[in-house]
């Protein structure tokens, strides 16, 4: 996976936009035919025979449905200047946003809610996801052995013996289906460096290579995957549920996701009031 990943990538413009295509699956007639442009002009782009306009860039990165931040390399590529901003939360200009967000984390309140980013980053909590996350980890001892460069990356932090692994009754489950949606993640982008070395990074903690091989296999007999935590007498159930940003035109607000956990049984209601 890391050597699949970290090969040298393609530099070119139109290498990129051929390997958008193969990667959303279109033939050149078809990116032709949606971009309103003829399938001699694709093939001359891909081939470098022509040069892109920064309007047909985003012409076709808009039919390939390309993230932002890659649509900055492809621009880079064929010599324009990036034109998508990755703005952090904590400037000035995100002040209308962070307060919509976190009116939604304030909702959520008694139950769980975080705020991550494309890389698992936990960015922001409210009160009952640090109350959670304190009946399993000591704080001290979070931040020790999780904070890396000032974030704790919450992959890390569910699949590591000394996280959240031990507390975890249906750990298969839900590993498979992490080590999925990472991988997934490692592959929805070219700039996927970061994730790709995490996919590598989870897939050396125990167990973890042997689950990823029957992540597929197991079936489904369930509504929606919950996820069953126990300490000591403590026993909780939650799902999940994710929102993002309608409509972002930066890079960071286009990547962030709000994450809230939910009681999955009447048990779990009456166990988490009385933490």
């Amino acid at each position: 996976m890391q050597q699949q990943h970290l090969k040298q990538q393609p530099t070119t413009f139109g290498a990129l936009l051929k390997q958008w295509r193969d990667r959303r699956s279109f033939s050149q007639l078809e990116l032709a035919l949606n971009s309103q442009v003829s399938q001699r002009h694709i093939s001359f782009l891909e081939s470098g025979r022509a040069k892109p306009s920064q309007e047909m860039i985003l012409q076709l990165a808009t039919v390939l449905e390309i993230p932002f931040r890659d649509q900055n390399l492809m621009l880079s590529a064929a010599g324009f200047a990036p034109i998508h901003t990755e703005t952090d939360l904590s400037d000035p200009e995100m002040a209308s946003v962070c307060k919509a967000i976190n009116f939604m984390l304030s909702q959520q309140e008694p139950y769980p809610a975080i705020v991550i980013d494309r890389y698992w980053n936990l960015l922001l909590a409210n009160q009952g996801a640090n109350r959670f996350l304190n009946i399993f980890i000591d704080p001290e001892k979070l931040q020790n052995l999780f904070c890396i460069n000032g974030k704790i990356n919450l992959m890390r932090f569910t699949f590591d013996p000394q996280g959240l692994r031990p507390f975890i009754v249906n750990w298969e489950e839900l590993a498979g289906h992490l080590l999925q949606r990472v991988y997934r993640e490692a592959n929805s982008s070219i700039e996927s460096e970061q994730s790709a070395l995490l996919f590598d990074e989870l897939m050396r903690y125990p167990d973890a290579a042997e689950l990823w091989k029957t992540s597929t296999k197991s079936p489904q007999n369930d509504l929606i995957l919950t996820t069953h935590f126990k300490r000591n007498e403590l026993d909780l159930r939650f799902f999940s549920t994710i929102a993002t940003l309608g409509t972002p035109y930066d890079i960071t607000l286009q990547e962030i996701r709000v994450e809230c956990l939910f009681p999955a049984d009447d048990e779990t209601e009456h166990n988490w009031s009385l933490v």
